[in-house]
């Protein structure tokens, strides 16, 4: 197969093309050339910003793709611009969206591609109004699909974390010290590795079963924040100590390092992925959660990416929660 990509040097989209030319396909990006490029020689790349749309739209006058992959449309306009530049012109229109259109708490827990659209967050409402363009565009002409990926992590990138800047959470456990974690860190969530992710995507290209439908492709491992961590200290053999702080309290004193609690990380984060394994042959996630970190982590520190940012504030932070609660009333 031929298999454009509108981005192509994030990290879900560098596994995917990676696999593909390792299997053989042609790939070809298109993207502005400002992003690492991690790929191994042969694939195809075009530069050009997409936001330049008069010039993105005829960039591919006289091609035809098999499929189509948009990885960075992240408002509506840009959603319009790929309609008319490859309407007719793929045999596959694959749009990656993202479970934050349902951000916020979620009418059913493991969530499923049924769960009506609503988002608290500016960034999934724009993705909701993508999703709604490029459905009702969906035909003969323009065959979409669909996917919705969570928490992708893996080598090229960062851990995530639940509070704080997530390149500071690995160093402070290696130096012995707490870390915060927001509300008693029971709340769900799942990650789920880039390898694991692009597989999923695979799964779908040129599969007339999956056009116009949308798919989750998220981890199979759920766990609690603190079981997250306890698995990363594990990795470093490092000691995990939890300092839990209400949320509302971490939003009120450090709105920028909580913005993330508003949107994602406050509510349970899991997903039925069931949908993408009845229409593909993907069967799930392979890489645990345990081993991926040990991956990232091993990447991270190949390549002098781990810093202990805001640290001297999160020690602060501890302390003057620790002295706070030491002075409330106690009750016998």
């Amino acid at each position: 197969m031929k298999i454009l990509f509108v981005g192509g040097t994030g990290l879900i989209s560098t596994s995917i093309a990676r696999q593909l030319l390792s299997s053989g396909h042609e790939v070809v990006l298109f993207n502005r050339g400002q992003s690492e490029n991690r790929l191994p020689e042969g694939a195809q790349e075009i530069r050009g910003d997409r936001k330049d749309y008069a010039n993105f739209e005829h960039a591919f006058d006289g091609q035809t793709f098999d499929v189509v992959v948009d990885m960075v449309a992240f408002n509506p306009d840009d959603s319009r611009s790929a309609v008319r530049a490859f309407k007719g012109k793929t045999g596959q229109f694959v749009h990656c969206s993202t479970v934050c259109v349902y951000s916020g708490p979620t009418q059913q827990i493991p969530t499923t591609e049924t769960e009506p659209y609503h988002s608290i967050g500016g960034y999934g409402k724009n993705k909701i109004e993508c999703e709604k363009l490029l459905l009702e565009e969906h035909s003969d002409e323009f065959p979409v699909t669909i996917m919705r990926p969570s928490h992708s992590y893996g080598e090229g990138g960062q851990l995530t974390r639940s509070w704080g800047a997530a390149s500071s959470f690995v160093t402070r456990m290696r130096e012995g010290k707490p870390i915060v974690v927001h509300g008693d860190g029971t709340s769900l969530w799942a990650s789920c590795h880039v390898d694991d992710v692009a597989r999923g995507f695979i799964g779908v290209f040129g599969n007339s079963k999956t056009f116009g439908q949308a798919y989750q492709i998220t981890g199979d491992e759920w766990m609690t924040w603190n079981t997250y961590y306890e698995q990363v200290a594990e990795v470093l053999g490092a000691r995990f100590e939890p300092v839990h702080i209400a949320t509302e309290t971490l939003r009120a004193v450090a709105p920028k390092l909580s913005g993330g609690t508003h949107e994602i990380f406050e509510w349970p984060s899991i997903f039925d992925n069931s949908k993408i394994k009845r229409d593909t042959d993907y069967a799930g996630q392979t890489i645990s959660w345990r081993e991926g970190a040990r991956r990232n982590i091993e990447w991270l520190d190949q390549n002098n990416k781990l810093k202990a940012e805001d640290s001297d504030y999160e020690d602060r932070l501890i302390a003057a929660w620790r002295e706070g609660t030491s002075k409330l009333p106690s009750h016998n």
